[in-house]
Formats: structure tokens, C-alpha cells, sequence
């Protein structure tokens, strides 16, 4: 849902990647990757994300649909990428998607993926209205075309535990 008075901007425009190499301290006992610790280099691409679209500050409300589908072992490079799918009144939803590489065999696999809802704030910190979004790709247009429905849900489980 655009917001009236503010020009919709390009998925491209808030895509944002951040590359690092896993090391011993940042495993468990298994030799996998803290999943916390993914969680947090996916706050953090999110909320760069988030405030490239809105060019202001923005604080995270929500995460969900968050997947870990593959093991992150000492050794690999992850790539961790996020973008802005669709945008409400003043929240966004940022979709995140953490790869693997071995940086010997160029390999790379989907390790997790999330979807996360930042909140823009004006100069007094309360909600902001947002651009729009203007997806390009096919998996830009899949996101943003199934995000209401996943916005849905995210109100009803607000109500829900409300209650």
C-alpha cells in the first residue's frame, strides 16, 4: 500500500548485502553456527534495509518465518542479503535470506531465510509513513505480491495474544 504524497521506490534501492566468514568462536559444540548469532547479522542487514527505504530511523517490530534450512560450519562465508518487499502506513516488511559459500568450491546453498517488520520513526520517534514498493525481479514480485496475506497473519496473531 503506497502512501499518499511519497513516490514509490524500487525494490533494488534497499537491497543490501553483508558478507563474513564464520570462525570457531562463532559455533556451538556441533561446529555450527550459533543460530543467534545468524539472527543477528539478520537484524542488522534488515534494519539497513529498512532505513535505506525509509532514509530515517527505524526500529524492528516483528520477525517470523524464520527457517534454518541448512547448517553454517566453522569455515564457510556466509552472504547475507535483505530487501524491502511491501510496505504498510510506516512498517515495512524486509525479506532476509542467509547463503553459504565454501570460498574454496564457490559452492553456495540457502542456509536460512526470515521475513522482518521495521517500523520507520519521524524526528520524535512515532511511526513515519514509507514509500511504496516498486518490485523488478520474479522473486520480488512473488514476495510482494504474497505479502498482505503474511501482514494478515501477522495482525491476527497481534489480536490474538492480546486477548
Amino acid at each position: 500500500m503506497a502512501n499518499e504524497g511519497l513516490e514509490s521506490k524500487l525494490t533494488s534501492e534497499s537491497r543490501s548485502t553483508m558478507m563474513q566468514l564464520i570462525f570457531p568462536l562463532d559455533t556451538n559444540y556441533h561446529g555450527t553456527m550459533f543460530g543467534g548469532k545468524v539472527m543477528e547479522y539478520m537484524d542488522k542487514i534488515a534494519a539497513i534495509a529498512s532505513m535505506r527505504h525509509a532514509r530515517g530511523p527505524v526500529v524492528t517490530a516483528s520477525t517470523d518465518s524464520l527457517d534454518f534450512v541448512a547448517p553454517i560450519k566453522v569455515g564457510d562465508m556466509i552472504d547475507v542479503e535483505a530487501f524491502v518487499t511491501w510496505t504498510h502506513k510506516s512498517s515495512m516488511e524486509i525479506y532476509v535470506k542467509v547463503q553459504t559459500e565454501n570460498v574454496y568450491t564457490g559452492d553456495r546453498k540457502t542456509a536460512v531465510t526470515a521475513f522482518f517488520t521495521f517500523v520507520a520513526l519521524n524526528e520524535h520517534g512515532k511511526p513515519t509513513p514509507v514509500p511504496g514498493i516498486i518490485p523488478q525481479t520474479e522473486e520480488e514480485r512473488l514476495l510482494h505480491e504474497s505479502a498482505p496475506e503474511r501482514y494478515e497473519l501477522r495482525m491476527q496473531r497481534k489480536r490474538d495474544r492480546s486477548t
